[in-house]
């Protein structure tokens, strides 16, 4: 009874301080990145440019600091594109040395001219939401004000063109400084084992879920291993381009990968997404990584075996 209470204490002591996380906020950053302004925020248009500037403001206005840079994107050249990472540095304030990567993909896949009436894919699924969840937890942990460790928080780019932002700054970084990879993709949608749930790729490859599954005890949230084994999907996030470094990296998701009839489509629009399950979720991996963030726990390295 006891341990039972003080999870629930916990919850409601994460609970309030992420009262930051809100409707309003989520809507407010999903609808912009989702908007036709972006033009499906393909990489190496001016549509992931305007995304990227509306991430730095923000970083900025959250009042995070840039991370071997003197700006917050990690600019580098492939398939003759000029790409950028953007990425914000929260200082941990025990084990500063030690980093929790906090990530999405900001991309899309743009335009196809080829359509007659709507053309663009605005992405707002897909990963509209997962950025909008890296930007909310970022305020969140700013105000919070207690990370132990550090905290990267990193929209990568070039997802869609094969992981090619995050597998750049894999190469760029020591992989044994990083505690953990929590990426997020696709939580705008009701999960499939229903209400206030979501689930993890790569569940069995490391503790990280077992980790989140305890800090979210007492709680209404659960959190599922990945129910689409045959979709490959620990391989098609950024989480893998770190998990193949050994860095317990893994991808929090709700869509019904199965059923998601709007996935890559233009009508990935934010008309079709569920504001609440977006704002609950992110709430939740706020708690259930928050053993991470506060350097209590640290979960097991991961071995890849393909």
């Amino acid at each position: 009874m006891r341990v039972s209470f003080l999870f629930s204490l916990l919850f409601t002591c994460f609970n309030l301080q992420s009262q930051v996380i809100n409707e309003d906020l989520v809507n407010k950053h999903i609808s912009y990145l989702s908007s036709d302004e972006l033009e499906g925020r393909k990489s190496g248009t001016q549509g992931i440019e305007l995304a990227a500037q509306y991430i730095e403001k923000e970083f900025e206005t959250i009042g995070l600091k840039t991370f071997n840079s003197d700006n917050y994107r990690q600019n580098f050249e492939s398939r003759g594109l000029n790409l950028f990472n953007v990425i914000g540095l929260l200082e941990g304030k025990e084990k500063p040395n030690e980093y929790i990567v906090i990530s999405a993909h900001y991309d899309h896949i743009g335009i196809d001219n080829d359509l007659d009436g709507d053309n663009i894919f605005n992405g707002a699924n897909d990963n509209a939401s997962g950025t909008t969840a890296v930007l909310s937890l970022a305020k969140h942990y700013k105000e919070l004000d207690s990370n132990s460790r550090s905290i990267l928080f990193i929209l990568f780019t070039a997802e869609e063109m094969g992981l090619i932002g995050s597998r750049y700054f894999g190469e760029k970084i020591n992989p044994d400084s990083i505690v953990a990879g929590i990426n997020i993709e696709m939580i705008g949608k009701k999960s499939p084992f229903g209400e206030k749930t979501a689930w993890l790729t790569g569940f069995d490859r490391s503790d990280f879920g077992k980790i989140v599954q305890k800090n979210l005890e007492g709680s209404e949230y659960k959190l599922y291993p990945d129910p689409f084994i045959g979709y490959r999907l620990f391989y098609r996030s950024d989480n893998a381009a770190l998990a193949r470094l050994g860095i317990p990296a893994h991808t929090f998701s709700t869509s019904p990968m199965d059923k998601d009839l709007d996935y890559h489509k233009v009508t990935d629009e934010v008309s079709t997404l569920d504001m609440y399950t977006i704002t609950e979720t992110i709430k939740a991996i706020a708690v259930g990584t928050s053993s991470l963030v506060s350097g209590e726990d640290t979960p097991t390295r991961i071995s890849i075996d393909e």
